[in-house]
């Protein structure tokens, strides 16, 4: 489906780094790159560099009092906690602005390579920090990368945006950017606010004109309960919404193995969701898709099988799940964090779901979940909440 595809990369991209034991470890991405540069992955993309976001597209989604104080930090690592950094969650460090600006910036720079027409698709798979508000760093995230390459796209004349959230947690700050805003339809799948972070994504957060869409669902649920909600929403309201541009984040700490949740995904059910995704914005969005990485916390095992898929399903030529990881990948991954590797690019899991269109379960965890959001969402839409 692909006509082409564009990865946007620089290694000073790992800049963005918190400390040896902070989660948001770098080496997830430094991992990403080296598997899918193995296996050919990255032969199939165009490969693009990237620059700074400057203060002045930073403040289409930033305060610019936030921005100097986020500067200040960055040159003395002294902690500011009335801008949230030099909390546990996020530590202040020499060097923050230049380090998130430039993820922000390979996000514009996805973002400009789709609205241009230079690539079909473009991904940054550092980026999808979700959290940042206007004001303030929250959940690992100083700024907001996919709200800007939003912001911007609506500043060049876009009409009509969706944006597509598949991390476990709420994307909450790109719904706070746009919550008043009819143009940019929002849609998060993840695990509910009352289980875990940021405790806000609960259906009845609807924003403007219905714009807002969360799909909050239980601890534990796998692979078929994921992949039967993210069809009964999604689809539906991105063929009614009809964007002129899809934007997605793939945060990959849904998988049962991450240490920060409580989702029970596998990497072949993450896939299945990248593949639909592409489908959708052929289906929709002629075809014009930017895409982010996002949270991850198992950096070994699932991150590099995850994103490596990513970005294989944006270039046209899917990774077979059962291809071996390559020895040169196995071996670098022994020297550079001292853990074993996986072997193959799969689970071994077969990510079928039942469609809703068969019909509910009331007394399901899981239906109850998707039928509160098309209750909430659905008839603002026009369409039928009921399957």
């Amino acid at each position: 489906m692909s006509r082409s595809a564009r990865v946007i990369w620089d290694d000073a991209l790992t800049s963005y780094n918190f400390g040896p034991s902070h989660p948001l470890a770098p080496v997830r991405v430094e991992l990403t790159m080296a598997l899918a540069r193995a296996l050919g992955v990255l032969d199939k993309v165009e490969m693009a560099g990237c620059v700074p976001a400057s203060d002045a597209e930073l403040s289409m989604v930033h305060d610019p009092g936030y921005i100097e104080a986020v500067k200040r930090v960055s040159v003395s690592g002294a902690p500011d906690l009335a801008c949230g950094l030099g909390t546990p969650d996020n530590p202040a460090f020499k060097g923050v602005h230049e380090a998130s600006a430039l993820i922000a910036g390979a996000s514009l720079a996805a973002a400009r390579s789709v609205w241009e027409g230079t690539a079909e698709h473009a991904v940054n798979v550092a980026g999808g920090l979700h959290h940042a508000m206007s004001a303030t760093a929250s959940g690992f995230c100083v700024y907001n990368d996919p709200a800007l390459a939003i912001a911007w796209l609506l500043r060049q004349g876009a009409g009509r945006i969706a944006y597509v959230d598949v991390d476990v947690h709420h994307g909450d700050g790109v719904q706070a950017a746009f919550f008043d805003d009819p143009r940019v339809l929002t849609i998060s799948l993840h695990e509910s606010p009352r289980t875990l972070f940021p405790g806000t994504g609960f259906p009845e957060e609807t924003g403007a004109e219905g714009t807002a869409v969360n799909v909050a669902l239980p601890a534990e649920t796998g692979d078929a309960g994921w992949l039967r909600a993210f069809h009964a929403v999604v689809p539906p309201l991105l063929h009614e919404f009809r964007p002129e541009i899809l934007v997605t984040q793939h945060g990959c700490d849904s998988h049962a193995l991450d240490p920060l949740a409580n989702l029970m995904l596998s990497v072949d059910g993450q896939r299945a969701a990248y593949a639909a995704l592409h489908r959708l914005a052929h289906e929709t969005a002629g075809g014009r898709w930017i895409a982010t990485g996002g949270g991850g916390y198992e950096l070994v095992q699932v991150v590099p099988r995850a994103w490596t898929h990513l970005i294989a399903e944006l270039a046209g030529h899917p990774v077979d799940p059962d291809t071996p990881t390559s020895q040169s990948w196995r071996q670098f991954v022994r020297e550079r964090t001292g853990e074993t590797p996986p072997l193959t690019m799969t689970d071994g899991r077969n990510p079928e779901f039942r469609d809703l269109s068969g019909g509910y379960d009331p007394a399901d965890p899981i239906d109850r979940a998707i039928m509160a959001t098309r209750h909430a969402v659905f008839p603002l839409h026009g369409l039928d909440p009921m399957p």
